[in-house]
């Protein structure tokens, strides 16, 4: 008999520990749940601990909301000695005495915080030709990378003890906070590489609501998905309409029904049947006043799912 797998739909927000690929991670989520369907918001770094939201099922429809969203993280960099992949995994190319003062890093952070260009490490995730960064630079291969706009919105010292230097930074898409650690340690006038980075915040999730893999073991499957957030979870910054049962089987039959609302043209809603969450759909003004619906991603509904079609 072949193994069923579930379509169960929801967000698991986990907290990841260090040395595990944010596609390993998805691999022990899908397992443990028995889910049919399971992908990432966006990759965390093995190096990196923390917040990564996991999404099963019909959730892995909505995605694409978290990947632009802004990022908070905890880092601690070790000041005076620079790395060759700027955090712990890469060897020491140089040290330097370290003698800054708490006011000196204040001053320092402050001038990171607006928007700025940042050079994408060779060390990533970035492809070149199909192949990732990191592996070019493991061959001894560098090469030319396009700098990106980012923007820190806020950076603040937590601690400085001795060398080791702990911030708290809230950051744009596309921001490597190794390449951020070591323009600080530059700008200091001793280097600096990352000893630990934690993800904290990411699209209004907060770290507080995480879970690990070794509490969700513990756990039957029933108590596991009482973990699991809803799939428009992951689009609570959208507005929501609320639609009857006529307007909302013309949307999820591909048909346009029209709105009073006054939303901007083009505005990406989320649309409701009384309280059931059916998707994403696009407000269009209209010239007569009001607007019209057209889905962009609906919800499905369906029972287990054969693992090998």
């Amino acid at each position: 008999m072949k193994k069923q797998r579930r379509a169960v739909s929801g967000v698991l927000l986990l907290d990841k520990p260090a040395n595990l690929s944010s596609n390993s991670a998805v691999g022990w989520a899908k397992r443990l749940f028995n889910a049919a369907k399971a992908g990432h918001t966006g990759t965390l770094d093995p190096f990196a601990t923390g917040l990564l939201p996991i999404c099963l099922g019909e959730a892995t429809k909505f995605s694409r909301f978290m990947l632009d969203a802004e990022k908070g993280y905890r880092a601690t960099l070790r000041l005076g000695e620079r790395s060759s992949t700027g955090d712990t995994e890469g060897e020491i190319l140089e040290r330097r005495p370290v003698t800054v003062s708490g006011q000196e890093v204040i001053d320092v952070l402050r001038r990171f915080v607006g928007n700025g260009s940042q050079i994408p490490p060779m060390h990533s995730a970035l492809k070149r030709d199909g192949v990732p960064l990191y592996k070019l630079a493991r061959q001894g291969i560098e090469v030319e990378r396009t700098p990106r706009n980012i923007t820190v919105h806020s950076l603040s010292a937590v601690s400085l003890n001795g060398v080791d230097l702990v911030i708290d930074t809230l950051v744009s898409k596309g921001t490597y906070v190794r390449v951020l650690a070591q323009d600080i340690g530059e700008a200091l006038g001793c280097g600096a590489h990352l000893t630990a980075l934690q993800r904290t915040t990411t699209g209004g999730f907060s770290i507080d609501r995480a879970t690990t893999f070794e509490t969700l073991d513990q756990l039957s499957l029933g108590e596991r998905d009482a973990n699991l957030l809803p799939p428009d979870a992951l689009a609570l910054a959208l507005p929501a309409v609320h639609l009857d049962s006529v307007a909302a089987a013309a949307v999820c039959e591909g048909r346009n029904p029209p709105l009073k609302a006054d939303f901007a043209d083009q505005t990406e809603v989320r649309i409701y049947r009384e309280s059931d969450f059916l998707g994403i759909a696009r407000a269009s003004k209209l010239s007569g006043g009001g607007c019209k619906l057209t889905a962009v991603r609906l919800m499905a509904t369906g029972g287990a799912i054969d693992e090998n079609n």
